[in-house]
């Protein structure tokens, strides 16, 4: 994870390396110089029964290897397979794209990237769900 920068607002709590690191009361940047650092916002952590949708789980299980909860070697295949499932059904180019970069980053052990990529597709799970509810 060699140049990761973070941004942490007033308060906010993040996970490196299994240590949990609180904020203090402004705004800070942190830069992350050790390489495949295990780093995880906490504010964006999903939690256990809240991973119920495919991209969902997936993320989570990206999340699993971040906190030190599962073996990065284990959870890669889940993953892959995973980001199998999702591109069968996201099939637009942005998709794609957001797909093609989580699995190279899965496959380069840098677990931490593939989540904000797939993170990025939450919002499109979303709305195919909100839309198949309404028909």
């Amino acid at each position: 994870m060699s140049g990761l920068v973070l941004k942490l607002g007033p308060k906010e709590r993040v996970l490196i390396n299994g240590a949990v690191i609180e904020n203090g009361e402004r705004r800070s940047r942190l830069s992350i110089v050790t390489p495949n650092a295990n780093i995880l916002r906490l504010k964006d952590a999903i939690h256990p029964e809240d991973a119920n949708t495919p991209v969902r789980r997936v993320c989570y299980i990206a999340q699993l290897v971040l906190s030190g909860d599962a073996e990065p070697d284990d959870a890669k295949l889940q993953i892959l397979r995973g980001v199998e499932q999702l591109s069968q059904v996201l099939t637009d180019i942005d998709s794609r794209e957001q797909l093609t970069n989580a699995t190279n980053a899965v496959l380069d052990g840098r677990f931490y990237f593939a989540l904000k990529s797939l993170r990025a597709l939450l919002p499109r799970e979303d709305r195919l769900f909100a839309a198949s509810k309404a028909s």
